[in-house]
């Protein structure tokens, strides 16, 4: 079968994959409370000016290790630039957790979040893809500064981006007081 690998293919990394990979998309939405300005409904977008943003993801750097693909790679300099509401605020992990047991991370990335609380990827413009199964997870958004928080149950993800707004009352977050 010439589309068989072999343990040496992928060591050579020249392995041929068979199929396309199950891909799920998350739209997130949240608010960080230390950014955020009531009268205006937005994030200050601050950080982003001050020349020390990090242009590729800061949290390996902090000891997290990411399950699965982790960033997408570095952020252009284009999309740090960009005003008005889709400014770049700050990084956080956008995280898919078990059904089974809440506690275990699947899978991780690192991701933006925009003035208007739109959690994107490192493009600045497309909702947060991760590579595995369709399925339901617990979907929780961490940041290095503010208290994480998790959907309350397990939603159904697949390739078509789900929104997830841990914004709005209508969705309900795991403990109390998130």
């Amino acid at each position: 079968d010439n589309n068989a690998n072999t343990t040496n293919d992928v060591l050579n990394a020249s392995c041929v994959c068979i199929g396309s990979p199950t891909v799920v998309s998350v739209a997130a939405r949240v608010i960080l409370e230390g950014p955020y300005n009531s009268t205006t409904g937005l994030m200050n977008d601050a950080l982003r000016s001050l020349g020390t943003f990090p242009l590729s993801d800061p949290y390996p750097a902090l000891g997290y290790v990411h399950t699965g693909s982790g960033t997408g790679g570095p952020v252009a300099p284009a999309v740090i630039a960009t005003g008005g509401t889709d400014a770049i605020v700050d990084w956080v992990l956008l995280e898919l957790r078990s059904t089974s047991n809440p506690a275990t991370i699947l899978a991780s990335r690192s991701a933006l979040v925009q003035r208007d609380g739109d959690v994107v990827d490192v493009d600045g413009t497309s909702p947060v893809s991760f590579i595995i199964a369709s399925g339901n997870y617990f979907v929780a958004v961490r940041h290095r500064n503010h208290l994480g928080c998790m959907t309350a149950g397990a939603l159904s993800l697949g390739a078509a981006a789900s929104p997830v707004d841990l914004t709005s009352s209508a969705l309900s977050t795991f403990g109390t007081n998130a």
